[in-house]
């Protein structure tokens, strides 16, 4: 069943969340199916400040290659945490983006229901640091990749 809201408080949940114990490397992440709203797309883009009119313009959109509106490709950031639960590790307070590689298949849309492939690859320590590295992929409602992406991230002690 797809979500329908978004909860925008990160840290309401932190005390539940996975900690480095948890994580598991080869094992599939617990993720939620998210339908992706036109709101959700206007909401991410005027945070970005990116109001191009394949986001906002449908008369605009459908002259265009992608034959109506799309969502920027930036969407997998609003994505990550629609598609998690809230115990998920990527949510932690304090975790730090030590880099990461995205390739973009085919965009986002208004109404598309996303599902996230989702798991750590590894996990090591260097540096007296805890890293995290993992691997998502997004697909739409047709089985079709939308995003794929591999992260590093760095973990709180």
């Amino acid at each position: 069943m797809a979500q329908s809201t978004f909860e925008t408080d990160f840290w309401k949940d932190a005390a539940s969340r996975k900690i480095w114990d948890d994580i598991v490397p080869g094992e599939a992440r617990k993720t939620i199916s998210y339908t992706l709203t036109l709101e959700d797309i206007h909401k991410l883009c005027r945070v970005l400040g990116d109001e191009h009119p394949l986001y906002f313009d449908e008369d605009y959109a459908r002259q265009s290659p992608y034959k109506g509106l799309i969502a920027p490709p930036a969407i997998h950031i609003l994505l990550m945490f629609a598609c998690t639960p809230t115990d998920d590790w990527m949510r932690s307070p304090g975790t730090v983006n030590a880099g990461q590689s995205w390739s973009y298949n085919i965009p986002a849309r208004p109404g598309d229901v996303i599902r996230l492939d989702a798991r750590a690859l590894d996990k090591f320590i260097r540096k007296d640091r805890l890293f995290v590295v993992h691997d998502n992929v997004f697909y739409n409602q047709n089985n079709e990749v939308i995003c794929s992406g591999r992260g590093w991230t760095i973990r709180p002690m």
